[in-house]
């Protein structure tokens, strides 16, 4: 697609209405840390610039979060002896991320299903409306999350700031009812900002606003490169690199969901590592793809790697003296903004069909949307995860047992021309060979079940075929079930053929040693072959 000046101008806007609502929560996120209000911006410029332009998401904003100002916060209080050992384990965090970046672990996350998604992504916006319902109502922002703003409830719709109140209600319904032939020039989101500013300079003036922006270049951070420190480092950098990690790619999922693109998470996993090993050197909070940052600049026109760069650079000129100009831009503007922003983000696609989802899909979603609000968003995507992986395996189960064949063969079919008139005599029904068809793939999924049902057809049979021809792939849970098979039959008298193994199959069964019951005369190439061995075992 080319770039052209409408999309700079998107781009332009998404940049500016995301460094304005990243502002405070960069210098809330700061504090947090325990690194001071300043840290938090170095982090949001150093981050976002360089995790922009080598990242692999493209509209995907980043800086610092909320779990990973937590995780610094330990680090600080519980690793690091000094400041700079603190950012020589952030430095260390950014390295790992850049080698798991090479090591290709993010492609990975593509495996993530969709419900588990919705259910973040409602999770996320449920969380935003619940936290800004207190600068909504003129109280501060509750950084504990959205259990502790509704702890607070009580407190502040007892001591509502009316001023606050207009001012936050006037900016939603900007974002509401902003014509769309207009917002082709001026987002909804910046046209709420302004008004709502406005708004407060002009006459409800009693309002909380941003205030000072701190200001001023950092200082070049060195590492502390002794033995001791680095032999520390490791652990808690490791924490730092997989949170970080997990957020960013987590947050690129909600990007693609709302842009209906696709990043590149080897490539966002090398540009996060970049970014926090540069926020290591200038003395920054570390950070990750932030959700909230991204869905504001998707929402406000930005779509490309631009939008990114033009908030870390307007960030930088904060710092350099400009905060001036958004020292009087009141929280309740703000508020009302990521209301909308919450209420958009969440998947009404996937919500408003939830009478027709499949129970299990539904129970995915819903318990990660819950886990998400209540707990923390990574125990929800990871316990998320692993009910869709038993879920999963389940569906697999049916599907693989639907592809194991057991079947009996009349001695009559099986060796025609070869049977005697006294056997058919004797038995015209017999079926003293059976087969047992692997078609397609197994796994640990329905290893169980086919011990369960095949050992009961073994049985009935004096000689068993075990047929690879259709088979594509085994696990290892799954050729160890067939050693399993073996060896019931050997214990019960029955004698195994092995037919037409090869491929991936092959190597499975030969790494395990899963056929060192099985003569290698009874492992063939085709039927003709397996029809001489079962006739050489009857006659036998």
């Amino acid at each position: 697609m080319r770039y052209n000046l409408h999309s700079f101008r998107e781009d332009s806007f998404g940049g500016i209405t995301a460094a304005v609502v990243g502002l405070p929560t960069a210098l809330a996120f700061g504090v947090a840390s325990g690194l001071g209000p300043m840290a938090g911006m170095y982090g949001a410029i150093g981050l976002g610039l360089f995790a922009a332009v080598f990242g692999g998401t493209r509209a995907q904003i980043s800086g610092p979060t909320g779990p990973m100002a937590l995780a610094m916060a330990v680090v600080v209080t519980s690793h690091a002896e000094s400041l700079e050992e603190a950012f020589t384990i952030v430095i260390m965090a950014g390295l790992l991320q850049i080698c798991l970046g090479l090591l290709r672990i993010g492609r990975f996350v593509v495996y993530t299903p969709y419900s588990v998604v919705s259910g973040f992504m409602s999770g996320i916006g449920v969380i935003i409306i619940l936290v800004q319902t207190l600068p909504f109502l003129g109280a501060e922002v509750e950084l504990g999350g959205p259990i502790d703003a509704v702890r607070s409830w009580p407190d502040v719709f007892g001591d509502v700031n009316f001023s606050s109140l207009a001012i936050a209600a006037v900016s939603l319904g900007v974002c509401i009812f902003w014509p769309l032939r207009l917002r082709a020039f001026v987002p909804s989101m910046l046209m709420a900002l302004v008004i709502g500013t406005l708004l407060s300079l002009l006459w409800l003036d009693n309002t909380p606003v941003i205030g000072d922006v701190p200001t001023g270049l950092p200082d070049f951070e060195l590492p502390e490169l002794s033995g001791d420190v680095l032999a520390r480092a490791v652990q808690p950098a490791l924490t730092i690199a997989l949170l970080g990690s997990i957020d960013s790619l987590l947050t690129s999922l909600v990007a693609d969901s709302m842009t209906r693109t696709s990043h590149q998470p080897n490539r966002e996993l090398i540009g996060q590592g970049i970014g926090n090993m540069m926020v290591g050197f200038i003395g920054g909070t570390p950070g990750a793809g932030a959700t909230m940052g991204t869905v504001v600049n998707i929402r406000a026109g930005g779509h490309s790697r631009v939008s990114g760069v033009l908030r870390a650079l307007i960030l930088l000129a904060l710092v350099l003296g400009l905060g001036a100009y958004v020292e009087e831009i009141p929280h309740a503007a703000l508020a009302g903004i990521l209301m909308k922003v919450g209420w958009d983000i969440m998947d009404w696609r996937f919500l408003t069909r939830v009478t027709r989802l499949h129970r299990e899909h539904l129970f995915i979603m819903f318990a990660t949307f819950g886990l998400t609000v209540f707990v923390d968003l990574i125990t929800a995507v990871a316990i998320g995860l692993i009910i869709a992986g038993m879920t999963r395996s389940r569906q697999f189960e049916r599907l693989e047992m639907d592809n194991v064949v057991s079947v009996p063969i009349l001695d009559q079919v099986f060796f025609e021309g070869e049977i005697t008139p006294s056997e058919a005599e004797a038995d015209p029904h017999a079926a003293r060979v059976g087969m047992v068809a692997f078609r397609g793939s197994f796994s640990v999924a329905s290893s169980n079940k086919i011990t369960n049902t095949v050992s009961v057809d073994i049985r009935d049979h004096e000689v068993v075929i075990f047929d690879f021809s259709e088979t594509i792939y085994m696990d290892d849970s799954a050729a160890l079930v067939l050693e399993q098979l073996i060896d019931v039959a050997i214990d019960q008298d029955t004698e195994c053929i092995v037919m037409s193994l090869s491929g991936l199959p092959a190597r499975t069964l030969w790494s395990l040693d899963a056929l060192q019951r099985v003569p290698q005369d009874q492992i063939v190439e085709d039927l003709d072959e397996a029809r001489e061995a079962a006739r050489r075992l009857l006659e036998d």
